[in-house]
């Protein structure tokens, strides 16, 4: 029982590495319609960022507030003189070009800072304390706990405010959102600097578990997607949720199904989005969509 449960508990700890990473892509896709691949290279050049005002003498938590908005600012900036350029065409070609941003920015942090493995200072501390016979880090249930606030806020933002609904209906229809008098380009603006700061958010949080390289969100970002998909776009909690049950799985199966293992488990929750998609393609909390013709 031991066992089980410390598989349950490091399944959810590193399903809060990917849960970070998905409520950043749900929150681009809530803004602006598309799937940003290149959420994971932002958030690493942010925590590359806060590495660099901690090696200037800044204390931990003011690098990582100054990484947020300074990731914020970067955000609009790629909207505004980038994706712009996109986001009215064929959206295939948008999400191409964040394939190629996020080639572009690992390319940059690298020159940079190089590939050498670099250590993050943690937020939180580095003890462990007990649960049900389970060792449970102090830094992975902060972690845990922090994923849970972000994403009732965003939940929030988007159902409960002027913001959250305005950036929803810029994302739907830009058109009849501009004709109703909504500043289209600021929110996707705003909509992008959000999704950038809340990679900040989630790069100071990973960057002390993974150890800081160009590429270290790269297998994240896959799973993060996965969670995206088995959750729903539309939807932070189901991301949340289901970066949660990927991660649990994951441990579960490669200890108790002998026949998978540890060399095949990355192929279970692949395997558990074909059926998802089969059975519910909006995703288990996803909304359908519905179009009168």
């Amino acid at each position: 029982m031991e066992t089980f449960i410390q598989l349950v508990v490091d399944g959810l700890s590193t399903g809060s590495i990917y849960a970070a990473l998905a409520l950043a892509i749900v929150l681009v896709n809530q803004a602006t319609g598309l799937i940003n691949f290149a959420q994971g290279g932002l958030a690493v050049l942010s925590a590359y960022i806060a590495y660099a005002f901690v090696q200037a003498g800044l204390p931990l938590l003011a690098a990582v507030l100054l990484a947020i908005v300074l990731s914020f600012c970067l955000g609009a900036l790629v909207e505004r003189f980038l994706m712009r350029r996109f986001e009215r065409g064929d959206p295939d070609t948008a999400v191409v070009v964040t394939i190629g941003l996020l080639t572009l920015v690992t390319g940059i942090v690298a020159v940079l800072w190089g590939y050498n493995n670099l250590q993050f200072p943690s937020l939180f501390p580095l003890s462990s304390v007990h649960v049900l016979g389970a060792v449970v880090s102090v830094r992975s249930l902060a972690t845990t706990v922090t994923i849970v606030a972000i994403m009732a806020l965003l939940q929030l933002l988007f159902l409960r405010t002027k913001l959250g609904l305005a950036l929803r209906a810029v994302a739907d229809n830009p058109a009849s959102s501009a004709l109703s008098g909504l500043p289209v380009g600021r929110l996707l603006m705003v909509g992008w600097g959000l999704a950038a700061a809340l990679g900040a958010v989630a790069g100071a949080l990973v960057g002390p578990q993974l150890t800081l390289t160009p590429g270290m969100l790269d297998g994240a970002l896959v799973y993060a997607l996965a969670a995206v998909i088995l959750g729903g776009l539309d939807s932070p909690i189901g991301a949340v949720a289901a970066a949660w049950g990927i991660g649990v799985l994951e441990n579960l199966v490669a200890v108790y199904v002998p026949l998978i293992g540890h060399d095949l488990k990355i192929a279970v929750p692949f395997a558990l989005i074909f059926v998802i998609l089969l059975l519910r393609p909006q995703g288990l909390f996803g909304r359908k969509v519905v179009v009168r013709v």
